[in-house]
């Protein structure tokens, strides 16, 4: 289908189109351009959060994909340097394209420092606005995620050839190592705590680590959320990150009471090349592990378990899932679009949580070492923090040293 807004083809008194996306099956759409000019492919996927769409376009693990947002309103309140997601120095989050439902406001907050269309444009992010989201969504929904391009040109005089060009020339993300893009190539320490309210409970918008710290944490950075990062330290752990591409050798040298996988982007198979041997090799040793997403996938594949490529990914922040141990539901935030195959699970492995949308793996622990992950985000940013009480099952776990995994309190 294609949607013609073009003034002097239909004799409407409307501006001109300056960008179109197109998805693999032909689909074109016709919108109007903001963000960065050109043209971008990758995987068209939706997200259903209604708030932090900042965060979501600064998290790595949205490497290689177009972003279609399903709440009508984005950029209502600009964008500032607190809430991005990214942390490594390039501040490239990876994140291909954006699809918005209506056009983008001046910010109106008192946050605000740029409106969304010059930092989209500053990031090399290419959008599209005054798009029918709603049935761009059922469209994913019904045919899965698909591979897609779209371009900006202010002035309308858009490419196509160089637009399936692109098109065709993206492989999509199975077999894709996308690490390389987004996390940290050196190691790095990190002290920031969590956010707080100016004036209330944090001395400053965001906290310190306590004094005197108890757990050193060693987390592998595979595209590390900031969140995290301010979360394992408000708990207590004095944190260091090192690249995806660290050995055991390197981790166990820093002495570590625990280790932390991270989220990230990409086919997990092809990121478990080099990563599984590392995780390996500190579960050998018993050192208390705790993955989240990519994290999560690469624990599994540790063990000997798979991965596959969903058919609709999980992205917002409203999705249930369960604790199977205490039944408990949690609503979460989620991005992935590959899961962990539970069937192929070892028998050192057992799932704690599934996704209530389509039962999917969300959860795993390990029987015969302190180690479990979960593939949700418990650090939210944005979303609900019902899950933050993993961060100190991690504390907890590492207090009990590397004897049995167990159960942390809640």
């Amino acid at each position: 289908m294609t949607q013609d807004i073009n003034a002097a083809a239909s004799g409407w008194d409307e501006a001109r189109p300056t960008a179109r996306l197109i998805l693999a099956d032909g689909t074109v759409i016709e919108g109007r351009g903001l963000g960065a000019e050109g043209v971008a492919a990758g995987e068209l996927c939706f997200n259903t959060a209604m708030t932090g769409y900042q965060e979501i376009l600064t998290d790595p693990s949205y490497a290689g994909q177009i972003i279609t947002f399903t709440f009508p309103h984005i950029g209502n309140v600009g964008v500032n340097e607190d809430d991005l997601e990214t942390v490594n120095a390039s501040g490239a989050s990876g994140v291909r394209g954006a699809v918005f439902a209506a056009d983008v406001t001046d910010p109106s907050n008192w946050r605000a420092t740029r409106g969304l269309d010059a930092w989209l444009k500053a990031r090399g992010i290419v959008a599209i606005a005054g798009v029918d989201t709603r049935a761009l969504t059922a469209l994913i929904r019904d045919k899965g995620m698909t591979n897609a391009v779209v371009g900006h040109a202010p002035d309308g005089a858009l490419d196509d050839a160089a637009l399936k060009a692109a098109l065709d020339g993206f492989p999509g993300l199975e077999g894709q190592d996308l690490v390389p893009l987004v996390g940290a190539t050196q190691r790095y320490d990190w002290d920031q705590g969590s956010w707080g309210w100016p004036g209330h409970d944090a001395p400053g918008v965001y906290g310190k680590r306590p004094d005197g710290a108890a757990k050193r944490v060693v987390a592998i950075d595979y595209g590390l959320k900031r969140n995290i990062l301010r979360l394992l330290t408000s708990a207590g752990c004095e944190v260091t990150v090192l690249p995806a591409t660290a050995t055991a050798e390197d981790v166990l040298a820093l002495d570590p009471d625990g280790v932390f996988l991270s989220n990230g982007p990409g086919d997990p198979a092809a990121t478990g090349d080099y990563a599984v041997p590392m995780i390996k090799g500190v579960l050998e040793k018993k050192v208390p592990t705790f993955g989240i997403c990519l994290g999560h996938q690469m624990l599994a594949l540790a063990v000997g378990a798979k991965t596959a490529k969903m058919k609709q990914g999980h992205h917002g922040a409203n999705h249930p899932v369960k604790d199977v141990d205490t039944g408990k539901v949690e609503i979460v935030s989620m991005n992935h679009g590959f899961a962990v195959d539970r069937d192929s699970l070892p028998a050192t492995a057992r799932e704690t949580h599934v996704s209530l949308f389509d039962g999917s793996n969300c959860g795993i622990e390990l029987t015969d070492r302190p180690a479990f992950s979960v593939q949700h985000h418990p650090e939210a940013s944005p979303g609900p923090q019902d899950s933050h009480y993993l961060f100190h099952r991690f504390v907890e776990l590492m207090d009990r040293g590397s004897g049995d995994a167990g159960r942390g309190s809640k």
